[in-house]
């Protein structure tokens, strides 16, 4: 019997396909409010970003979670992003 294949979610800074596991998930809750899914459960619109700093930049850059949640988003967001990598990084 094969294992079973991991989903694969598109990283909206990349754009590349990678492992669900592997990418933060960031979710616009149905009130509107948008923040970073430590579960991977929480209910609403979910967008994936690689843990690196490169793709953050690019997500920033090209308005990534704007496109993914079809809708602003705030700066602040992007921000508390660039800090729970940081934490990841250095834990």
């Amino acid at each position: 019997m094969e294992p079973a294949k991991q989903p694969e979610r598109l990283c909206v800074g990349c754009r590349e396909k990678h492992p669900k596991g592997e990418l933060i998930r960031i979710v616009r809750a149905p009130s509107g409010d948008v923040s970073i899914d430590a579960t991977g459960r929480s209910p609403g619109r979910g967008a994936y970003l690689c843990p690196r700093e490169e793709c953050l930049l690019a997500a920033r850059k090209h308005n990534g979670l704007a496109w993914s949640f079809k809708g602003r988003v705030a700066t602040d967001v992007y921000d508390a992003l660039s800090e729970a990598l940081r934490a990841r990084t250095e834990g």
